[in-house]
């Protein structure tokens, strides 16, 4: 039996970033992308105007004022989408749109707000800066510029941006497609009412969301039953996949085989059991190259290894750097008692809020206490050499559902 740390030190050495695939920039939200995006063009591309308003002379304003203004004949309209007619002269203006390219000799743009049209001409009241009102070509970013590095996550931003300079497809790393197996005579799918003695295969359906929460793509296999012989050709049939995962036929039992058979499979097993509660009969191997989890079939325990295993190593085959949970101080409700020997990972309830961080462990503690997992938003780490914590003393809390922090009004 190995420490928490050094499985996932172990397994996170079997990882490797997933190739590269080209994609439509709506298809890449979520994604890692894999190469430097460079501009082939100044951003903006030339001078344009920030408003709507006049160009014109700047030094032309300098005298204008409420009792004595300037009034300046305006020569042509230029909309955006089009090209200047002719330069601008002094005592000349041309009424411009936002965004519209600045003509030559314009030095400033007043608001259409501060100026009234009379007559062919535009009645200027006060100053205008020189360079007020345009942008300037290149001000965002130049030619040759990366402005997206290879290893970004792509969020509507990095889309903007990508549009901006004209690309429509990228290269990203391909999301990982993992192969769910539940194993176990006693499971029978969500659409069957269960007969005596047996239950609902909810591993396959919570991992399987757990997969695609990390971006990935779960591919359902079913339920496997308590024979090598049905377990082999499920297996078989999860190897077209980047990532095996199976709950359940993972502890010592008679009919937990799913070692044994990866093992026939070819598969290099790692480790099997792991100091923590929930968890502890976790399996890792390596299996034609691709790795393969075998969590435990209680389904909390299941959850928790999943947490703290499969996804970093999902998030690191999607090409993401960023593959922990991150974790929080928080101050304890309630005593926690453990036995030292194992981490333990405690169902908890986190607060925020003006005072700071709360953390409540919840009643329930049990592997198979699946309403105690709704109502927890988070896990105190207990370390594997403590025997618990008191009331009011600071643990240590990973949350796993990062929409506590947006709806006590922290960012992220």
């Amino acid at each position: 039996m190995i420490s928490v740390e050094s499985a996932s030190e172990t397994i996170l050495r079997e990882i490797k970033p997933l190739d590269l695939e080209s994609v439509e920039i709506v298809s890449s939200l979520g994604r890692v992308i894999g190469e430097d995006i460079r501009a082939v063009r100044n951003n903006p591309p030339w001078d344009n105007s920030a408003m709507d308003g006049y160009a014109l002379v700047a030094s032309d304003t300098d005298k204008a004022s409420d009792s004595d203004p300037v009034t300046l004949k305006v020569v042509y309209d230029l909309p955006a989408g089009s090209l200047p007619k002719e330069a601008v002269k002094s005592g000349q203006a041309v009424r411009i749109m936002t965004g519209a390219p600045a003509p030559d000799g314009a030095t400033a743009v007043v608001m259409v707000e501060k100026t009234q049209a009379l007559n062919g001409a535009v009645i200027i009241k006060a100053p205008v800066k020189a360079g007020e009102n345009i942008r300037k070509s290149g001000e965002d970013f130049k030619a040759g510029t990366t402005v997206i590095k290879a290893g970004s996550v792509v969020r509507p931003a990095e889309v903007l941006m990508l549009a901006t300079v004209g690309v429509p497809f990228v290269f990203v790393r391909k999301r990982p497609r993992v192969a769910v197996l539940s194993t176990g005579d006693e499971l029978v799918d969500v659409y069957n009412v269960p007969a005596a003695g047996k239950i609902m295969n909810s591993n396959g359906y919570a991992l399987a969301s757990l997969v695609a929460e990390c971006g990935a793509e779960p591919i359902q296999l079913g339920i496997a039953g308590d024979t090598r012989e049905s377990l082999h050709e499920k297996l078989s049939k999860a190897m077209k996949a980047d990532c095996i995962l199976t709950s359940g036929g993972v502890s010592v039992g008679d009919y937990d085989f799913v070692k044994d058979v990866l093992k026939e499979m070819g598969s290099s097993m790692i480790f099997w059991k792991v100091a923590m509660k929930p968890g502890k009969p976790l399996a890792f191997g390596v299996i034609g190259g691709k790795p393969a989890f075998g969590l435990p079939g209680n389904p909390i325990s299941s959850m928790v290894a999943f947490e703290q295993f499969v996804r970093p190593a999902l998030l690191k085959m999607a090409g993401r750097r960023d593959i922990f949970r991150r974790t929080f101080s928080a101050r304890l409700t309630k005593d926690v008692k453990t036995k030292p020997g194992r981490m333990n990972f405690i169902r908890a309830e986190l607060r925020l809020d003006g005072s700071g961080a709360t953390v409540e462990p919840l009643e329930g503690q049990g592997s198979g206490v699946v309403s105690t997992m709704v109502r927890a938003n988070s896990f105190i780490i207990v370390p594997a050499d403590s025997s618990g914590f008191k009331k009011d003393d600071t643990v240590k809390v990973q949350p796993f559902d990062s929409s506590v922090l947006l709806r006590e009004g922290h960012g992220y």
